[in-house]
């Protein structure tokens, strides 16, 4: 590999940050500004150069727009602004002589020898993704697993979506601390405790089944028909439709009476109580832990924090909010008022009972005092949107909006939107109940499978010849692969189509087109038979107008990885990655690479196709998808 220069020709700006230079549009916009400010006085200072990349290569790499509101707002000709702004800019290095356009747009191409530095300087491990500078964890609250319950598809959003915010942060070198906050606590957990006991079923050999089971006729038989009670004495329908309601709900009464002594002994800390509450959730984990590493998910059950964890906060937190004044007691119960909306946050009950509220604030005090987080996200549905409004407004009003060391916290919800069916609606079986995430994880690796084998089957295929089990692997690779591109390229907050048939095409904007550019581009390599430490030092030669697209298209996996962390939008990544491949496939067309005309374009043109391997490897890495080598 060239070694990397201490400054990059033609980008390094003075007093810049090394990563920010190597990206073509920043150096465009530092020096435009300053072009500006230069032309036009201190007044300008922050105006936005408005760089953006041309439509038409032939007129150049990029188009500075600012000239057009910039005269608009001195009632000025644009191109005459315009004019005033290129007399002042520096483009030493960077850039060709400028031209005008139409009737004010700059049209700037990038020097090729300032490409060529920039390309050398992102060829190395960082790829020219920039270290945060924040050394402060990150807190991702993600999967939400409830103790007793199969997951769904709705878990399938909240965890891969979570597990690629914590890969991109992770990238950039934050410390990343992922909780999976367990819902282990609380009636409806000791009432599934007391079913199975009652039952009489064998703890030691629990399976995810009998959880099921017990939850769906714990809720069955403490569901008191409260309302059928009231229509039956309104309408006067008769005293025996009275007697059977008012066995109903006594016995449900009793159910409930039964759950909640158990939920007193389990929280008194009942030895054997304690013991069988831990199966239910070592049971319940066996499960999740298995659909995790089929969706290549980095969270395990050292990442649980649950509900339990934080009972013995609650009392703090209500202490917190009384003796702050920040809370009021209406009714008996304890309420968190706002000033700009009506709905209060209720944190206890009348009868001295927690809610789900008061958990998450002793969760955000934890995450914040405790584990000095400066940024705490939260990937739940939308649904919750008006939540966590509520729950980060009354953090703050205690007083952890800011960390011990005095860093304000960003806390950030992150909503996402529903799986739907193709019919539209959410996501269900044809018996109508809630699909479980596992069986569209069997669907999808089946469908990966069944693929990878078909294509297979083509005597010119790369994997024709390969065993059944290769090919089962590389299948489940391209089925999990093609479900979290899916989820993740789309905008998060909207709802999604489950369309298999789309998701798993090797065609589109799909996760199977870019494994199989990834492998495509492996096989370039390996057929051209070069020795690696000979292609990785070749001088890079960017001549054709294909090398050029390609050349700018990998200068800009650096900076939208930090655009990435910040918006925490990991669609940005799927659209670059889209991009590169289909940037590869233009210059591989156009530039023959094996057939090169010289030796030396011959390598020059193999490290480009290496570095673009690299890219696609490392964000398909971000995004949790297998960057697959034969295909």
């Amino acid at each position: 590999m060239i070694p990397q220069a201490g400054a990059i020709l033609g980008l390094m700006a003075p007093n810049t940050d090394f990563f920010e230079t190597i990206d073509p549009a920043a150096a465009l916009r530092n020096r435009f500004s300053d072009a500006i400010l230069r032309a036009l006085g201190d007044d300008f200072r922050d105006s936005d150069p408005v760089i953006r990349a041309t439509t038409n290569p032939e007129f150049g790499d990029f188009q500075v727009n600012a000239a057009m509101g910039l005269g608009k707002r001195l009632k000025r000709p644009p191109r005459e602004v315009a004019l005033e702004i290129l007399q002042a800019v520096d483009l030493d290095g960077l850039a060709e002589e400028p031209e005008i356009a139409g009737p004010g747009f700059i049209n700037v191409r990038i020097r090729t020898s300032a490409l060529v530095e920039a390309l050398n300087s992102i060829d190395a491990d960082h790829l020219g993704v920039a270290p945060s500078k924040d050394t402060h964890p990150v807190v991702i609250d993600l999967c939400g697993v409830n103790v007793a319950k199969q997951l769904h598809v709705g878990h399938l959003r909240s965890t891969i979506i979570g597990d690629a915010l914590g890969r991109i942060l992770e990238r950039r070198g934050r410390t990343v601390l992922r909780e999976n906050h367990l819902g282990d606590w609380g009636l409806p957990i000791a009432m599934v405790l007391h079913r199975l006991r009652i039952a009489g079923i064998d703890l030691d050999a629990l399976k995810l089944v009998d959880l099921d089971t017990a939850y769906r006729d714990g809720q069955l038989v403490t569901k008191m028909d409260v309302r059928g009670m009231e229509i039956v004495e309104d309408r006067n329908i008769g005293p025996h439709r009275i007697i059977e309601l008012e066995e109903q709900n006594e016995g449900a009464q009793q159910q409930r009476n039964a759950a909640a002594e158990t939920l007193v002994a389990l929280q008194q800390g009942d030895a054997e109580l304690v013991s069988d509450w831990q199966k239910l959730i070592d049971c319940t984990m066996r499960a999740v832990v298995d659909i995790l590493e089929k969706l290549n998910v980095l969270l395990g059950t050292e990442h649980n924090r649950g509900e339990s964890f934080y009972r013995t906060h609650l009392p703090g937190i209500i202490d917190t909010f009384v003796d702050g004044g920040l809370a009021v007691r209406d009714d008996g119960a304890l309420i968190v008022r706002f000033p700009d909306r009506e709905r209060p946050m209720l944190i206890q009950k009348s009868n001295g009972g927690y809610l789900y509220a008061t958990t998450d604030l002793a969760a955000i005090r934890h995450r914040v005092v405790d584990e000095n987080a400066d940024r705490v996200v939260y990937v739940v549905d939308a649904r919750q949107r008006d939540h966590f409004k509520d729950l980060f407004d009354a953090a703050r009003m205690a007083g952890w909006g800011v960390t011990p060391d005095g860093h304000d916290v960003e806390m950030v919800h992150i909503p996402f939107g529903s799986v739907l069916g193709m019919d539209k609606k959410p996501l269900k079986t044809r018996s109508g109940d809630n699909v479980t995430l596992a069986s569209l994880l069997d669907e999808a690796i089946s469908r990966g499978r069944t693929e990878v084998h078909r294509r297979a089957g083509d005597e010119n295929a790369p994997t024709h010849g390969f065993s059944k089990e290769e090919l089962d692997r590389i299948g489940e690779g391209v089925g999990i692969g093609a479900i979290k591109y899916a989820d993740l390229s789309n905008d998060l907050v909207r709802d999604y189509v489950f369309d298999m048939d789309r998701m798993i095409a090797f065609e589109g904007d799909t996760g199977p087109y870019l494994q199989y550019a990834h492998a495509r581009i492996c096989s370039i390599i390996a057929k051209a038979d070069e020795d690696p430490d000979v292609v990785s030092n070749a001088p890079l030669i960017i001549g054709e107008p294909a090398e050029r697209a390609l050349a700018l298209q990998l200068l800009q996996y650096g900076p939208m990885i930090t655009e990435a962390a910040r918006h925490l939008e990991p669609h940005r990544i799927c659209t670059e990655l889209h991009g590169l491949a289909e940037t590869f496939n233009s210059f591989y067309q156009q530039c023959p690479v094996r057939k090169a005309a010289t030796d030396e374009l011959r390598r020059s043109r193999l490290r480009l196709c290496d570095l673009s391997r690299r890219v696609l490897a490392d964000g398909l890495g971000l995004l949790g998808i297998e960057a697959i080598q034969t295909m």
